[in-house]
């Protein structure tokens, strides 16, 4: 296998929620027969890696970040054998390989945290996790108020008396990351994998794993929490020192994860999940002894406002720019609703790393459609990597009526059933046919059912239409693999009335992302390379992206 280095600074990489991406042995959920099955049509859309979410073992309290043994592979996936082989026919095929970690807690099955419950309070076993004795003169009180990010407290009462911190569900009890066993293990499960041929590792939660010593309670909610159509995006870009999330003290651990890459040959990386609340804090994750790369939620979560995405671009390449790192854009994953779905709400809106996005009024699916056309042509032309999740290059849409008696996501239990979760954006993605389960297995239903009006987004369906959604991003891929003005490297904006955006990369390329509400009379070119839409006269139409030679 032959890679020109250093590959992560431009590298296109598919996000796979392997529990949704193919069936390949009839049981209802995706596995690594069904991902093998399907590398074919990863080398055709043009990829240079992918992502796979956790398929370790796991009693799947949360889809596998409830991990029970990071050295080996869950039973309802497969094999440690079947990952290997998947990891040498990917190399085969051009695709590198980066499995989840999770480090900063471990399923209640683990066991580590079983003998912990086992010894007893003030036992050693309890010092690799977070066990504190509880408030009040019974100890009845949690340890402090920290909440879960699924809702409720973040702490459980044993039955002995002691507490357990745990900043997700009950069933995923955080590590203690400054026990040195900890530190070892983990660099020990990379070494693992490194030597099994992974070519890096996405990091989940990568900004919680060191918790203040003294364990305060939460700090005052910082005002304004959400963007609105009218706020200043500066109002909220201030650095809250938190008691768990974003610690100066993380960046240790990564220093030491990143030796442990540069032992093996062939740039092995690391992409961070860091939800940081500025530029600033996000590019001490990647600065040069550090991690590789970082998610560019920014991007995410800004609304299509051409200022807003224009300040965001900005605000991410200065910082990232300052320490050496190449920006990595993101429009979509596994935790959040989809952005055609986003896009396609006229009161569209940002919002912030303390929230949680909540939809506005009705969906136009084919507004959400064009902005997603266009945001794709936008992020695949911005310098630097990008991630594209599973279903993104078939337009999916949420999934935003699940009936719920289907909701698996642990988050509408804990919230009391009044946070329907992350199951929408999850649905099992379409391959062929005229109903579901549309090629995604031969046997039982799907784990999530699948809309009952997705034959016509399904992979066979778009397969050859020149104005489909896929060939879109097949076409863009290629484009951007062969122009040697695109991927990594720097831009130069261009003047443009207000609600467009055009940057010029060099050689001889411009992008053009028309935000506004008016036809915008594109500049001088000698080719179109690529539009999100028909494009008449030279002028773009509103909510539409053109790839220029210029």
């Amino acid at each position: 296998m032959s890679f020109t280095a250093p590959w992560w600074r431009s590298a296109v990489i598919y996000q796979v929620y392997i529990r949704s991406f193919a069936d390949g042995n009839g049981d209802g959920v995706g596995d690594i027969a069904g991902l093998r099955s399907r590398l074919p049509y990863l080398k055709s859309l043009g990829v240079d890696a992918i992502w796979i979410n956790p398929w370790y073992k796991s009693p799947m309290a949360d889809h596998g970040y409830d991990v029970a043994d990071y050295r080996d592979i869950d039973p309802l996936f497969g094999t440690l054998s079947d990952a290997e082989r998947l990891i040498e026919e990917a190399h085969a095929l051009g695709i590198r390989v980066i499995p989840d970690i999770v480090p900063n807690h471990t399923s209640d099955r683990h066991a580590w945290f079983r003998a912990a419950l086992e010894a007893g309070p003030g036992s050693p076993e309890r010092e690799r996790y977070v066990f504190r004795p509880g408030r009040g003169p019974d100890g009845a009180q949690p340890p402090n108020d920290w909440v879960s990010c699924f809702g409720g407290p973040a702490w459980t009462r044993l039955p002995d008396g002691d507490w357990y911190l745990h900043l997700f569900a009950p069933e995923q009890p955080d590590l203690n990351w400054r026990h040195p066993e900890v530190r070892e293990e983990f660099e020990s499960i990379l070494r693992f994998w490194f030597a099994r041929g992974v070519d890096g590792f996405r990091i989940d939660v990568a900004h919680g794993l060191i918790k203040h010593p003294d364990l305060p309670d939460l700090p005052p909610r910082a005002e304004p929490a959400v963007l609105g159509p009218l706020t200043r995006r500066d109002e909220v870009r201030r650095h809250l020192d938190h008691p768990h999330w974003d610690r100066d003290e993380v960046h240790e651990i990564y220093r030491a994860w990143r030796k442990v890459a540069d032992e093996f040959p062939g740039d092995r990386s690391f992409v961070a999940e860091a939800w940081a609340d500025t530029p600033e804090r996000l590019a001490a994750y990647v600065r040069a002894d550090g991690l590789h790369t970082a998610f560019n939620f920014d991007f995410l979560m800004c609304r299509w406002d051409a200022g807003d995405l224009r300040a965001v671009i900005d605000d991410s390449l200065a910082m990232l720019g300052a320490v050496g790192a190449p920006a990595t854009w993101v429009l979509s994953n596994h935790d959040v609703m989809r952005h055609p779905s986003r896009y396609g709400r006229a009161a569209g809106r940002s919002w912030t790393v303390d929230t949680r996005y909540e939809p506005e009024g009705p969906l136009d699916p084919a507004l959400g459609t064009r902005r997603a056309r266009a945001a794709a042509l936008l992020m695949l032309a911005l310098p630097g990597g990008a991630y594209v999740y599973q279903g993104e290059e078939l337009g999916l849409p949420e999934v935003e009526d699940l009936p719920e008696s289907a909701l698996q996501d642990p988050i509408w239990e804990r919230s009391g059933h009044t946070d329907r979760g992350r199951d929408g954006c999850r649905v099992p993605i379409p391959w062929s046919g005229p109903a579901a389960p549309y090629g995604f297995g031969t046997g039982a239903q799907p784990w999530l059912p699948q809309p009952d009006d997705w034959a016509g987004l399904c992979v066979e369906a778009q397969t050859g239409d020149p104005a489909s959604m896929l060939e879109l991003y097949r076409a863009a891929l290629r484009i951007r693999r062969d122009h040697p003005a695109l991927g990594d490297g720097g831009m130069t904006w261009l003047d443009t009335p207000e609600g467009v955006l055009a940057f010029r990369r060099e050689p001889g390329f411009v992008c053009v992302v028309n935000l506004s509400g008016a036809p915008y009379e594109l500049p001088a070119h000698t080719a179109l390379l690529l539009a999100g839409g028909p494009v008449e006269g030279g002028v773009l139409e509103p909510d539409r992206a053109v790839w220029l030679a210029v």
